[in-house]
């Protein structure tokens, strides 16, 4: 069984539902999972933001503008009067249920249940636009197998054990439709796996069935090997191994949610990404196969914080490293890059949330600088220990480019430098016509 994900543009109007219709409709068995339609998720993130200023004049005026905008697609999607009225009271449902919220106090529990409109409306509707064509297909709701755990990690051996019963239910059946994005938590309340998180529900499905591949439909023709909102003439990557898409997709590249990749990568399942607007391009397809020892791609990701931290006593002292860690590890705050020295240690953050907190805690033991508005430019290719070349090229390229901090040999398939982001396009281009 395959596993093919669809984002909020491929299923982002009533014209694109039905397009889709082709590329799901071969008889191959599949679990297709869908986002909400495009805009549908912010719409719900200014909703909540509404209800929890108590804004309830505002919050009902975005929902109107929001149910009108899904019953037009109903008139656009349906031609019979059965499928149009069950489309219409699947709308008065959903968004009676989000008139509910103006009634009452708001929470971080009711606004997790207001992101999950999307993704449940957008299947419903397409699982009706199904049945009303003829195409045999079960709504599969996810919110019977997904879940996270106390972590807000996805709990993959109850996803496991309840996904197969779930799919048992339907012998014979060969088209599931499922939700991204959203699951339960460890109490069972309605929650989700982030902005994105879509293609984590494709990849965590692959993962507990064992699909023999998983397909990630966007709007692009594969993972490009730069920035094409930025670059001109980029290009798709055809071959990408497990380690390097997830560097990529870590550090910047859009097209696929950065934490997606190690379920398939755990079960070896390889995941190929394809265009909906483009379905006979070929795509990016990731393996555990590395291919070539070439250069493939550079990412850059913005919203990055420097900070150096600096102490005398750190000369030669053991222990003063974990300390600095245990801060971090405190307040739940990851970092991205590193690089010490004798005397002090520099490194990166994209969640300033603790900034002043974790600052402070520094600076008892040490002096601290920090640099906002950085961005992590990433080089992904094979950068094995008896690989050679590689680093001239790189720096010869970015030779005019002042670079705040370099990472390279903590992975064999990145190295990465912090630059202004304000030199970011520049840094960008520079690689661009010294690598490729």
């Amino acid at each position: 069984m395959r596993v093919l994900k669809f984002g909020g543009t491929s299923v982002g109007s009533a014209e694109r539902m039905k397009a889709l219709v082709q590329l799901i409709n071969d008889g191959v068995p599949k679990i297709v999972v869908l986002s909400a339609m495009s805009g549908t998720t912010n719409n719900l993130v200014e909703i909540a933001d509404a209800l929890y200023a108590r804004e309830h004049n505002k919050a009902k005026k975005l929902i109107d503008a929001l149910e009108n905008k899904y019953k037009d697609v109903v008139k656009q999607l349906y031609t019979t009067d059965s499928a149009t009225q069950k489309g219409q009271e699947l709308i008065d449902s959903h968004f009676t249920y989000l008139r509910s919220f103006t009634m009452d106090l708001f929470t971080i529990n009711e606004e997790r249940a207001i992101l999950a409109q999307g993704e449940l409306l957008s299947t419903a509707l397409f699982h009706y636009y199904l049945t009303e064509i003829g195409v045999d297909s079960v709504l599969f709701p996810a919110l019977n197998f997904m879940r996270i755990n106390e972590n807000e990690e996805p709990d993959l051996k109850y996803i496991e054990t309840y996904i197969k019963p779930e799919l048992a239910k339907y012998p014979g059946k060969k088209l599931f439709i499922t939700q991204g994005y959203i699951c339960r938590n460890a109490f069972g309340e309605i929650d989700n796996l982030k902005r994105g998180g879509s293609d984590y529900t494709a990849t965590i499905i692959g993962a507990t069935i064992q699909s023999d591949e998983i397909q990630i439909w966007t709007d692009i023709d594969g993972m490009h090997n730069n920035d094409p909102r930025i670059v001109d003439k980029t290009y798709p990557i055809a071959e990408l191994s497990f380690d390097e898409a997830a560097e990529l997709a870590y550090f910047g590249a859009k097209i696929l949610h950065p934490t997606c990749i190690l379920p398939a990568q755990t079960r070896n399942i390889p995941v190929r990404l394809l265009n909906t607007m483009q379905p006979h391009a070929k795509g990016t397809v990731i393996t555990s196969k590395v291919s070539g020892d070439s250069i493939k791609a550079v990412a850059a990701k913005d919203g990055i914080t420097a900070i150096k931290i600096k102490s005398g006593r750190m000369l030669l002292a053991y222990g003063f490293l974990r300390s600095v860690f245990e801060i971090f590890e405190r307040y739940k705050t990851p970092i991205d890059m590193i690089t010490t020295s004798e005397v002090a240690v520099s490194l990166t953050i994209d969640n300033t949330k603790h900034l002043d907190a974790v600052r402070k805690e520094l600076q008892e033991f040490c002096s601290v600088e920090v640099d906002t508005d950085q961005t992590i430019v990433c080089i992904v290719g094979d950068f094995s220990a008896n690989k050679q070349g590689y680093a001239l090229r790189i720096f010869e390229a970015l030779k005019s480019i002042p670079i705040r901090m370099i990472s390279y040999g903590g992975s064999e398939n990145n190295i990465s430098i912090l630059v202004d982001t304000k030199l970011k396009k520049d840094t960008l281009l520079a690689l661009n016509k010294g690598l490729f």
